[in-house]
């Protein structure tokens, strides 16, 4: 699997076509052009067709370029799907995924309309009920219908508002929430993309939020201002004494007299190969978040 740095993936309303075109200078690995709750709906159609042209007219570089779509259920969603789908983004957000029927739906429109395999499902994890069946949705990416999905990605605001949850330094109230969708995704090979920080004022909260997000295993984080953008992009990245650590761990594993060791001492502590496997994935990451500055 490509390793693709997710630390920082920004929300552009799909109705700004300013925006459109400044998230192609922004640094952010990846962006979101919504084409949902950042428009209005007497803005729908507009919206979509200016995302769909952005897309196809290029000049995001190294980002990686998602559509976010309308549900599918509603008036927009599957006019968004197919306008999408012709446009091959590098994904497609479906929101409010509530089960895996709901990606199957997605792939079999994406697969139906002849889109090009490269072009992936990212599914959003903002409902009640997609807490109770994370693990069926996350393992529906080993069907066909379901193989495009490759990232789920956390719907903080509409969790909230769902489960009447509030916001507390800290988000108690979600953490488990978080958890459970982060072990589903682990569980069959999906990356997890925290959710949003509201408060455009508060620079210590969110660095803490993104800190915490980073500690649980989360990816990156999704963001709604490029002011938000350096925070996430520091904190998702290796550390420089990660990287060395991990390359010195990955040498010593390299070594002929360990290459058939479980466990060797490095240091004065003991290391598994477990703690390499992780080492090569900072190790590539880093390569990989140094290789979009060159």
């Amino acid at each position: 699997m490509t390793i693709r740095p997710r630390r920082s993936v920004l929300y552009m309303p799909g109705s700004n076509a300013r925006a459109l075109d400044k998230a192609k200078t922004l640094a952010t690995d990846a962006v979101i052009l919504d084409l949902e709750d950042s428009v209005a709906p007497d803005a729908k159609e507009v919206a979509r067709a200016q995302v769909v042209a952005a897309v196809t007219a290029g000049g995001f570089g190294s980002r990686e370029v998602v559509i976010r779509i309308n549900g599918l259920a509603g008036p927009w969603g599957r006019a968004d799907l197919a306008a999408a789908g012709a446009a091959a983004p590098d994904a497609i957000l479906i929101p409010k995924v509530s089960t895996a029927a709901d990606v199957f739906e997605a792939g079999a429109i994406l697969d139906a309309l002849g889109v090009p395999e490269r072009v992936a499902i990212w599914a959003m994890f903002e409902t009640p009920l997609a807490v109770l069946n994370a693990g069926a949705i996350a393992a529906a990416r080993h069907e066909t219908a379901g193989r495009r999905l490759t990232v789920m990605v956390l719907g903080t605001n509409d969790l909230a508002k769902e489960t009447r949850a509030r916001f507390v330094p800290g988000r108690a109230p979600m953490l488990p929430w978080l958890a459970i969708a982060l072990a589903a995704a682990r569980a069959h090979g999906l990356e997890v993309i925290d959710g949003v920080y509201n408060n455009l004022s508060d620079a210590e909260g969110y660095r803490l939020e993104c800190e915490q997000g980073r500690d649980l295993g989360m990816d990156g984080k999704t963001l709604i201002h490029p002011n938000q953008l350096a925070v996430a992009n520091e904190v998702f990245s290796p550390t420089a004494e990660e990287v060395a650590q991990g390359e010195k761990i990955i040498a010593a594993f390299a070594l002929p007299e360990n290459a058939l060791k479980a466990v060797i001492s490095l240091d004065g502590r003991m290391v598994e190969r477990l703690h390499a496997e992780m080492a090569e994935r900072t190790v590539a990451i880093a390569r990989a978040i140094a290789a979009i500055g060159a």
